[in-house]
């Protein structure tokens, strides 16, 4: 099947919002096609060889931020907290292991969310779930919950600011979801005729659209950018080599992140005939260890929260089944604010009534607080050991 930026299309398309007007759908995707790239197709470039450099075993990814970025936060404040944040990590991890280290922010794009279930029930109302700001507003009445396309234009202003705030710091990355929208930032290199998804330098494909005959593995498996590929439980050795199969035919360095999301009790189990697969299958990936999405508890108050020690847990498990597997661990994919949130439980942070009304501010899932993160940060350098080779460059993003 030849591929085209619209072929996704043809495809089984899930997580997608239904837009009442089509006709306003249309005309908001032919208008951001004509809109500027949101990043730099060399920058592109740039960072899939430097993950080729992770996959060797020169570098480590580093790829955190928000859960869902909002419009009601946004402040050159809390972008400028998260690089910071980002950047202390980086320092961290590459000072003791002698590693290069890659900062790739989960923002400049981070707003659309994938839900479990399509209404939200309350009190005997139903409404479409929200699905991020790009999407929907969080406010549960029927004019909020309404998917609009106009706020995709509200999304392009806010990720194009944010671009120019962190250039130089840090590449960008998000969940590549809401494909109407990555559809109309598809740009073509005139000098090698490759598309590129311009919405982002790195994007992912989540654990629910994963799947072989998917619009979003569709979609992906024509760009030339990094493609991240989120892997499960339930996610089978079989089917991930299919996806391999599809997304990285010609087998290219730096071409795909592989971002395990177990949770602490399923790791040790899960994750080694994935590990094993793989290695045995000769594509060229970077493995990467997600802690957070696979560990979401409710408090009984209906707050999301996650436990710090089950994040260090399942971090050590992975590190644990990639070493008796022979695998490199060559990343790490979190959610944290630089603010001092309390979301996630640990060092501190109880999620008591107080906390909830002062300190929850997340519009979907948990994030680490900054003590929180520096201790991912810090189990992280120990697991990756050497601490004698202490000034590591750092690999950041280039002007967007």
């Amino acid at each position: 099947m030849s591929w085209a930026p619209d072929s996704w299309r043809s495809c089984e398309a899930l997580q997608q919002p239904h837009y009442p007007d089509a006709d306003a759908l249309a005309a908001a995707e032919r208008e951001l096609a004509a809109y500027p790239p949101l990043v730099s197709l060399r920058d592109v470039d740039a960072l899939k060889a430097a993950i080729g450099a992770a996959q060797a075993g020169r570098a480590f990814l580093l790829q955190g931020g928000d859960c869902a970025e909002s419009f009601a936060e946004f402040s050159s404040e809390n972008i400028d907290a998260n690089v910071s944040l980002l950047a202390a990590m980086a320092a961290r991890i590459a000072a003791a292991s002698g590693l290069a280290t890659i900062p790739v922010g989960r923002m400049a794009g981070q707003f659309a969310k994938p839900r479990s279930m399509p209404f939200e029930t309350r009190g005997g109302t139903s409404l479409p779930a929200y699905r991020g700001d790009i999407v929907n507003g969080i406010a549960f009445d029927a004019a909020a919950r309404r998917p609009d396309p106009e706020r995709m234009f509200r999304a392009y202003a806010q990720a194009a600011a944010t671009v120019n705030r962190i250039e130089g710091a840090a590449y960008t990355s998000h969940e590549a979801l809401l494909l109407p929208f990555e559809q109309a930032l598809v740009r073509t290199d005139p000098a090698t005729g490759r598309f590129y998804g311009a919405s982002a330098h790195f994007l992912w494909i989540g654990d629910r659209t994963r799947f072989p005959g998917s619009a979003h593995v569709e979609f992906a498996r024509g760009l030339a950018n990094p493609i991240g590929v989120k892997c499960g439980p339930a996610l089978a050795p079989d089917m991930l080599l299919a996806l391999l199969d599809i997304l990285d035919p010609g087998r290219e360095a730096g071409r795909i992140t592989l971002i395990a999301r177990m949770g602490h009790a399923r790791a040790a189990a899960a994750l080694p005939p994935l590990l094993r697969a793989v290695r045995g299958s000769g594509h060229p990936v970077l493995w990467s260890c997600d802690p957070m999405h696979g560990n979401t508890v409710r408090t009984r108050g209906g707050y999301k929260t996650r436990p710090l020690e089950h994040i260090l847990a399942e971090t050590k498990a992975f590190f644990a089944a990639a070493a008796a597997e022979g695998v490199a661990c060559g990343g790490l994919h979190f959610e944290m604010s630089g603010r001092d949130v309390a979301e996630c439980t640990g060092l501190g942070v109880t999620l008591s009534e107080a906390d909830m009304a002062d300190r929850y501010h997340s519009h979907c899932d948990p994030r680490l607080n900054p003590a929180q993160a520096m201790a991912l940060a810090d189990l992280v350098a120990e697991a990756l050991g050497n601490a004698d080779r202490l000034d590591p460059p750092v690999l950041a993003g280039g002007a967007a």
